[in-house]
């Protein structure tokens, strides 16, 4: 873990470390005896280049595991949360599933962040008849029968993104992005995107995980010179990357960059003036409006300090364990393979307003919306979807 990262999780994420970041705690409430516990797995990177996107969606897992043993469980039961640290290597992700479901016997696993975690975890949940339920943004393409999907797929990022940059006279887009599954998958859908909306693609580059020098790819935007920077890089690597933009004289007041990977999380990572102008197409942004949203805030900086702030994917892990609930209330039964039928069809009042799993993909219809970040680290929200967007994760390019 660089000193940056560990200087930014110490800061960031104390309360985590105080009550789960060592591989294998378990949050186990204190009045519960074994006949009155389910387990649920915890299962993200604290440590590594990705636990600085990653590590607080713990934070928000916690709430919602303490909110609801407070209004009395589960099915008469309490949530005892095993949390485990994947340290930002898939292998390490492989291993820490197959302990989760083998071991320490959890009803269900709420984690993952990047595409190649996910896929990393896949066999383990084949092996134990597991549940998953991921809470990142991806790049679609998958539909796995032990995985539920809260968070949004690219059709309902990716294509919205692109075609939102195109009516804000985005005729002319460089891809940029981390190399890896989900950059990759979503530029590959971005880009017959960009010219249906009558759109040039005038660059494409991708940089390792973790990669912290972008003075080659900068240099190739500032001679394409394009209207619009559609970003995927994730993690750490924003850090140097959107510094160096700004170095290079590429701030967010003289070149148009979106993201589908930055959320408010990451901005107190990358800094909020690096960040200042620059957009990101999220679900949810902490400045929406509504009393559900003002609730969920009011609770979480309460619990975890005024400073914190939430980026999306946080937010989705938080309605993960609620989507969880309620399909075991709704199947009567912790068995994984019920609880996901059950998961048709249910629906959540969540922070970011209504979401509704579909009836037959295991995504979640959701309202997609585009932010402008501004120099205290929040967004403004320029445009949002008029209703909820119907998840396609097999999209005919």
């Amino acid at each position: 873990m660089s000193q940056f990262n560990r200087r930014r999780f110490m800061t960031t994420s104390g309360s985590m470390v105080a009550l789960g970041a060592t591989s294998g705690v378990s949050l186990i409430p204190s009045l519960a005896n074994a006949q009155e516990i389910v387990k649920l797995g915890l299962l993200h990177s604290l440590s590594g280049t990705i636990a600085i996107a990653e590590a607080s969606l713990v934070d928000a897992e916690k709430m919602a595991i303490e909110e609801i043993n407070a209004a009395g469980g589960v099915m008469g039961r309490q949530i005892q949360a095993v949390v485990e640290d994947a340290a930002s290597e898939n292998p390490v992700f492989a291993e820490k599933a197959q302990k989760l479901l083998e071991r320490d016997k959890v009803a269900a696993i709420v984690g993952c962040y990047t595409s190649a975690s996910r896929k990393a975890v896949l066999p383990a949940l084949a092996r134990a008849n597991g549940l998953l339920f991921y809470p990142t943004y991806y790049e679609g393409q998958e539909q796995d029968k032990h995985v539920i999907y809260p968070s949004q797929e690219a059709t309902q990022s990716v294509v919205a993104a692109v075609e939102w940059m195109a009516r804000e006279k985005g005729k002319t887009i460089f891809l940029v992005g981390s190399d890896y599954i989900y950059p990759r998958t979503c530029n590959k859908i971005a880009k017959p995107t960009v010219a249906r909306m009558g759109g040039k693609v005038v660059g494409e580059e991708y940089a390792p995980l973790g990669h912290t020098e972008f003075s080659s790819i900068i240099n190739k935007i500032k001679a394409a010179k394009p209207d619009w920077v559609y970003s995927t890089v994730v993690g750490g690597s924003n850090v140097a990357f959107y510094k160096q933009l700004r170095a290079a004289g590429l701030d967010g007041s003289k070149q148009k960059l979106l993201s589908t990977v930055v959320s408010e999380n990451e901005i107190e990572g990358i800094g909020k003036d690096n960040a200042e102008g620059y957009y990101a197409c999220m679900g949810y942004f902490q400045s929406i409006k509504n009393p559900a949203n003002e609730r969920f805030v009011k609770a979480f900086k309460a619990k975890y300090g005024q400073n914190r702030v939430i980026g999306d994917p946080m937010q989705v892990a938080y309605n993960c364990v609620y989507l969880w609930k309620l399909a075991v209330e709704k199947a009567k039964s912790f068995d994984p393979q019920k609880v996901i039928a059950a998961c048709a069809g249910i629906e959540l009042d969540a922070p970011e307003g209504k979401v509704r799993v579909h009836s037959k993909n295991q995504h979640v219809w959701k309202k997609v919306r585009i932010g402008k970040a501004r120099a205290d680290g929040q967004f403004d929200i320029v445009w949002e979807s008029s209703g909820l967007i119907e998840p396609n994760p097999f999209p005919k390019l």
